[in-house]
């Protein structure tokens, strides 16, 4: 049974990490379309600030303070939304953190954190969600964000690398699940490229220099549109960022030559030039103290053609369609003036042969 989902101006969501990046992209954008908003994340005073900001402009929206690695803080925000909204319609699993630095250079103590955070995080919020939501007659959606990291692993990173082949494994086999005992529960896995995001300043840094993300670099409102679509469309898997696609494809293609350049080449690529002038203390355990959907990054990709490609299938499936007629119609002229050419050339012979053959007069 393919989920019936409602139009986002009718929708609940639930959305953690929402005081920065992703998670502070899409809230604004749907509370501009009009859903109902349940904010989560640790910091009560971002949070009360954004509810305010879009109440200002017209917005539904309300906050819970709840740190994802405890379940049961998750499960009080859920009871928030409930208690407010009668309870939500799309949950999105949004909140989380990295370091930088060699896997042997980062503590035990950090990569237990990194997965409290981006692996049980996601798994609280989810049998949270999924317990709300097979229950009720219309269904509804759980959105998890992984990574194209999740696909292709990288050096600087590899923590965090692992903490999203991990949220990978989980939604996919998740969604196998529940095809069969709450087949009315969209589940969908969002895969974002390098971002335009807090996501550097907040995370902890062990390679004794500025950090970046390599490029190319795309803007957070790239995943935000992806995640609305989500709410509203039954949809297994979206990346966004043709760069962050094109990675993956040559890893998974080229392994052989994609692990020994990028050994080489993402440690000189993640250099930063600087600290940026807002960057705050690391959020690895504790809330990140500002409220910004952006970090300062030169040449940021507005648009990418392969996401909107997938965004809107019908519109590609007719363009893929019609180069493929265009291409059709091409084969068959040049076949065409090929055996056109040909009979042609055939007669030009016949001729001259029957020229040759003729008598010569006295």
């Amino acid at each position: 049974m393919r989920p019936a989902l409602k139009a986002l101006a009718a929708q609940t969501l639930v959305i953690t990490g929402a005081t920065s990046g992703i998670g502070l992209a899409t809230a604004r954008a749907a509370a501009a379309r009009g859903a109902k908003l349940l904010l989560v994340s640790r910091n009560e005073q971002a949070l009360r600030a954004l509810c305010e900001e879009l109440k200002a402009r017209g917005g539904t929206a309300n906050f819970a303070v709840a740190d994802v690695a405890d379940l049961a803080s998750v499960q009080a925000a859920a009871a928030r939304a409930d208690e407010l909204y009668g309870g939500f319609d799309t949950w999105v699993n949004n909140a989380g953190v990295s370091v930088y630095g060699a896997i042997a250079d980062t503590p035990l103590e950090d990569q237990r954190r990194i997965f409290e955070t981006n692996y049980w995080g996601v798994v609280h919020g989810s049998q949270v969600a999924v317990e709300q939501l097979k229950g009720r007659a219309d269904g509804g959606t759980l959105i998890n964000i992984g990574s194209v990291l999740s696909d292709q692993a990288i050096p600087v990173q590899g923590v965090y690398c692992a903490s999203k082949h991990a949220v990978k494994g989980f939604t996919n086999a998740l969604r196998m699940e529940l095809a069969r005992s709450a087949p009315g529960v969209s589940v969908t896995l969002i895969k974002p490229a390098a971002l335009d995001t807090p996501f550097r300043d907040h995370a902890r840094n062990y390679t004794g220099a500025p950090v970046k993300n390599p490029p190319p670099i795309y803007a957070a409102s790239l995943v935000a549109d992806a995640i609305l679509y989500a709410a509203e469309t039954p949809t297994r898997e979206i990346t966004v960022g043709g760069g962050g696609r094109a990675l993956v494809q040559f890893g998974q293609h080229f392994p052989w030559l994609a692990e020994p350049l990028l050994a080489w080449a993402v440690p000189l690529l993640s250099r930063g030039a600087s600290e940026p002038s807002e960057a705050k203390d690391d959020a690895l355990y504790k809330a990140g103290r500002d409220l910004r959907e952006h970090s300062p990054y030169f040449g940021v990709r507005q648009t990418s053609l392969y996401t909107a490609a997938q965004l809107n299938p019908r519109i590609t499936a007719a363009v893929i369609s019609g180069a493929l007629a265009a291409g059709l119609v091409m084969l068959k002229a040049r076949d065409s003036l090929r055996i056109h050419g040909a009979k042609r050339e055939a007669v030009r012979r016949y001729r001259a042969n029957a020229e040759a053959r003729q008598p010569v007069q006295d």
